[in-house]
């Protein structure tokens, strides 16, 4: 049999709004004790009346439109029921039939091909209270209850588990993007349901599909997206081995749970749920709500540049390769310093070769001088320097320590050294550079003794690279550069060192 996976996703996400969906209680519970953001309206006490909250709304309303989707002139609330212990009204507000946006779509790269994959719809609605399994006993925490989600459903287009991976990272980076979420997983401001059914390749029609609730890793979606996977080629086995489809031996839509680093890490709960299980209907104490294409305008014209835009102008405009592109664009206020510095590199080449100089300069070795900058925020500084919080070297000391690099003022070892001399000291380059005494060797005449010197102190690390051991040279390139405190290209010394050692 050639089956293909049939993959759709909800994703929830929570919105990092002041207040509650439909109240005023503190919406930041990270940290709180439990069930003391908390009150009547979010916690369903009878006569209560929620009030939605605008900036919900209007952020829900960005979400959809970075998404592509049409946002329908009205929109509405509707009460969805069903019985658990964390639900406090014994119904959720949510939205059915009229949601904040419809029929959209995101491209994703997969294996550096382009997959674009539908958005059938985006709703708001209230989250629900956290269970808490302690001693044998079950505890329940309200704060998160009444906090704004953003609930996004596919249509059915994802083939594979590592295209649903992919979907949720980009999902991700564009709600940190457009700022209405930091949408971190392992708090549990991104959950993921994930269903997946099998069909023959070819067949259009829709089969049975096994829901997984509530998975809170990009590695939990796709190890359990593979496995359930398997149990369902399993099935589809089965039903084939009479010579023909039996449809009536493949299970119906089931709904499991994930337990992590497992050998079966799936737990079936439930049949799945239908829409009439729930028993919509409107929201008898919300009015319904309509978008002006004036306010439409508004919250598209606050909408921030998203990655993939972002991405493609990284390339045009700087001439980055694509992967460079990409991975800077993973951070958001690491992409944002990235152009900073840029830009003062470029007013730099101007102070120092003149106008016309630097226009030409930047016009023959833009790609050159971006991709030293971009290397150099992704792979030279710490991590903990990448972000505002973190960077203590202005942007303009930067791009003029890059400058340094870029024409061969200082060696790539040396301006580490400058570059945490300007973390500790608060100083400029130029000043560290001659303090430090790390301008740039280019006089032969002064290698050349110090490698001598290396070879004489290293007579069996020598012996050994005549023999044949090539992997001891950088041991002596180390020694040269350490003795030189790297004012010489490593390039250079390992040259000379070749040079002075000839094989036996």
């Amino acid at each position: 049999m050639n089956l293909e996976a049939v993959i759709g996703l909800e994703i929830h996400i929570q919105l990092k709004t002041k207040s509650k969906m439909f109240c005023r209680c503190n919406n930041m519970s990270e940290g709180a004790a439990p069930n003391t953001l908390i009150c009547p309206i979010c916690t369903g006490h009878p006569g209560t009346l929620p009030l939605p909250n605008k900036q919900a709304i209007r952020w829900a309303v960005m979400a959809a439109q970075a998404l592509g989707c049409t946002i329908p002139e009205h929109t509405k609330f509707d009460r969805k029921h069903y019985t658990y212990p964390d639900l406090p009204k014994g119904y959720q507000i949510s939205q059915y039939d009229e949601p904040i946006g419809v029929r959209g779509a995101l491209t994703v790269q997969v294996d550096a091909q382009p997959r674009t994959i539908g958005i059938t719809r985006v709703h708001v609605e209230e989250d629900v209270g956290k269970l808490l399994h302690v001693g044998g006993q079950t505890l329940i925490d309200y704060n998160r209850a009444g906090t704004p989600l953003v609930e996004i459903v596919t249509e059915p287009d994802i083939r594979t588990p590592a295209e649903a991976k992919a979907f949720l990272q980009e999902l991700r980076l564009i709600m940190r993007f457009l700022g209405v979420s930091n949408a971190d997983m392992e708090k549990g401001e991104l959950r993921c349901d994930a269903n997946i059914s099998l069909r023959p390749k070819g067949d259009k029609n829709l089969y049975s599909k096994s829901e997984i609730k509530n998975l809170n890793s990009f590695r939990a979606v796709e190890r359990a997206l593979g496995y359930a996977q398997v149990f369902q080629e399993n099935w589809w086995k089965n039903a084939f081995k009479s010579g023909k489809l039996k449809k009536e031996l493949i299970p119906s839509p089931r709904t499991y749970g994930y337990r992590e680093d497992t050998d079966s890490p799936l737990v079936e709960q439930r049949d799945k749920e239908t829409s009439a299980d729930y028993r919509y209907f409107p929201e008898p104490d919300i009015p319904p709500l309509h978008f002006t294409p004036e306010f439409l305008s508004k919250v598209r014209a606050e909408t921030p540049e998203l990655p993939s835009a972002k991405r493609h102008r990284f390339v045009e405009m700087y001439g980055l390769p694509i992967d460079l592109s990409s991975r800077l664009v993973e951070d958001r206020e690491l992409a944002a310093y990235f152009e900073e510095v840029v830009t003062e590199l470029r007013t730099y080449a101007d102070g120092e070769l003149g106008r016309e100089g630097g226009e030409t300069f930047w016009r023959d070795r833009k790609p050159e001088a971006t991709s030293l900058a971009a290397n150099w925020l992704l792979n030279r500084i710490p991590v903990e320097h990448r972000t505002a919080q973190g960077r203590s070297v202005p942007p303009a000391d930067l791009g003029r320590l890059l400058w340094m690099v870029f024409h061969g003022t200082v060696t790539t070892a040396g301006a580490m050294q400058v570059y945490e001399g300007m973390v500790r000291t608060r100083k400029g380059p130029h000043a560290l550079v001659q303090e430090l005494g790390l301008e740039r060797l280019r006089d032969a005449a002064w290698l050349d003794p110090i490698v001598a010197q290396v070879i004489n102190d290293n007579p069996e690390q020598v012996k050994q690279y005549r023999r044949g051991k090539t992997a001891v040279l950088q041991f002596l390139i180390g020694q040269v550069m350490r003795k030189t405190k790297g004012r010489v290209d490593a390039e250079a010394v390992r040259q000379a060192l070749e040079q002075a050692m000839p094989a036996e």
